[in-house]
């Protein structure tokens, strides 16, 4: 009987020249893809994700981008609810926004406990208690009562629902080479920024249709159904430490049904905090602490501050709070439709025009100045004409001026997380994680003084602001990571 042999991981084939293969594996990549010319080269097994059928990769990924969609829709879904929430709690309408801001917190901390559980029972496993858990505890929020009830079960939802905010990296990178990742990565990207304004936008026909509560049974039926997709549609993407044979390949029921553990080491407290390693990275830590700010004002601001500023101006109610949500989803759709197939397109043209040499990771990022010049626009538009309007007159620019923002953070956003995975692809996970946390602290504290900032400076004023902190704070990293990312990246 043929040893087992272990197939090797499709990255650490990186760098290898497709001249050195042996026979059997150049006949086998030519027959699946019709060609060596990929980065990086995957095995010779059908069962490394890089070698599944295009359906397969991209039934996957849907489901995991959907997936980091529903954990900011479930945060972000009950704002149009909480005046609703805030009266039957007997609380303050202050302490239901907290229903969102705990939420983002613990999808910020969550995926801290989740990567390194993945790296040992694998992907799947993490997907079916994640999804079936968090149907439990969204069952929980539908039947509270209480203000300390409600609490509770937001912060486990959270903690069930967040391994795909930061691990969508990681499949990503598992299943497609580097020519497509702006694409496949846009997608995962596009999810994430739906997420904040989708959430609302729907949620606000069902708050004022048939009540708040409702909400939750709907995310349950949600969180149910990705239990059941996941359950027959999502194999194992762990390939790395999987033992395959010549001669036997994986049934389906091994590949659907049955439990591995792809590391013998014991977990340790330590391994909480390793993804946060990745900071060592110049290019990384500067990279993340910009995008936190596009994060922060182009999303997180507009959706919590959206129904309280409209809602006193205009007197809007739920359902006309939500529909307000309407130009971040069409803009953030548009922007990842020119961000993602530019980008790759971009990178493909530049290989063409240099004889097959690919351009350094820094070419992406040129993208991102289209981004922050729609993004300032709209940020402007937004607060400007909201302030001009007078009470009670509404008309529709400042959701215009919403949308060219949404439209230039999404280019940004896809822009500078395919750019960190290009530079360092074996730690696409950790990068993954180490964004989410930094995004979602800011997230976290950003509701806790943009009421202050608009009750001192006004919209108008502070929609400059906004256009200031984004400049110095973000576009301005961006740019010297540009110029000096290959530089940083030597001196680490």
């Amino acid at each position: 009987m043929e040893e087992p042999v272990k197939a090797s991981s499709s990255l650490e084939l990186e760098n290898v020249e497709s001249g050195v293969l042996r026979a059997s594996h150049r006949e086998f990549l030519l027959d699946r893809h019709g060609t060596l010319d990929l980065v990086p080269l995957p095995s010779e097994f059908p069962e490394d994700p890089l070698n599944w059928p295009s359906w397969q990769k991209n039934t996957n990924l849907f489901l995991v981008s959907f997936h980091a969609m529903m954990c900011l829709i479930m945060g972000a879904g009950i704002i149009p609810a909480y005046s609703g929430m805030a009266e039957e709690m007997g609380a303050s309408l202050q302490a239901a926004t907290y229903f969102t801001s705990m939420q983002i917190a613990m999808l910020g901390v969550a995926p801290l406990v989740w990567k390194p559980i993945s790296t040992r029972i694998g992907m799947r496993p993490m997907w079916l208690i994640g999804t079936f858990c968090a149907a439990v505890c969204n069952v929980g929020c539908a039947r509270s009562k209480s203000y300390g009830a409600m609490s509770i079960s937001r912060l486990l939802v959270a903690f069930f629902i967040a391994p795909a905010m930061a691990l969508g990296t990681k499949v990503v990178t598992q299943m497609f080479f580097s020519h497509q990742r702006g694409q496949k990565m846009g997608i995962w990207t596009l999810m994430v920024t739906l997420g904040p304004s989708l959430g609302p936008f729907l949620m606000g026909f069902v708050t004022f249709h048939i009540g708040w509560r409702w909400i939750y049974w709907i995310f349950a039926i949600i969180n149910l159904a990705q239990f059941i997709l996941y359950f027959f549609l999502s194999p194992e993407t762990n390939f790395e430490a999987t033992l395959v044979s010549s001669r036997q390949r994986f049934s389906f029921q091994a590949r659907y049904f049955g439990l591995r553990r792809f590391s013998q080491k014991p977990l340790r407290a330590v391994d909480l905090v390793l993804p946060l390693a990745v900071a060592r990275h110049h290019v990384v830590w500067i990279t993340t602490a910009a995008y936190a700010v596009v994060f922060n004002f182009a999303f997180v601001l507009l959706t919590v501050e959206i129904p309280q500023i409209f809602g006193e101006k205009f007197h809007f109610n739920t359902q006309q709070i939500g529909l307000q949500f309407l130009g971040m989803i069409i803009g953030g759709i548009i922007g990842e439709q020119a961000a993602g197939p530019l980008g790759d397109f971009a990178m493909a043209a530049y290989t063409r025009r240099h004889q097959g040499q690919n351009p350094r990771p820094e070419f992406r990022l040129w993208l991102a100045y289209i981004g922050y010049a729609t993004m300032i626009a709209g940020f402007l538009v937004w607060g400007f004409r909201t302030a001009d309007l007078p009470p009670n007159v509404y008309d529709v620019s400042p959701v215009v001026g919403i949308g060219i923002s949404t439209f230039g953070a999404q280019i940004i956003t896809t822009s500078v997380f395919t750019y960190m995975v290009d530079c360092y692809p074996t730690e696409s996970a950790d990068i993954g994680i180490f964004a989410n946390v930094v995004r979602q602290i800011w997230g976290f504290i950003g509701p806790f003084w943009f009421p202050s900032m608009f009750e001192s400076a006004g919209i108008k004023d502070s929609a400059g602001i906004m256009v200031g902190v984004s400049v110095i704070a973000s576009l301005i990293p961006i740019i010297a990571v540009q110029y000096f990312g290959a530089r940083l990246k030597q001196s680490r």
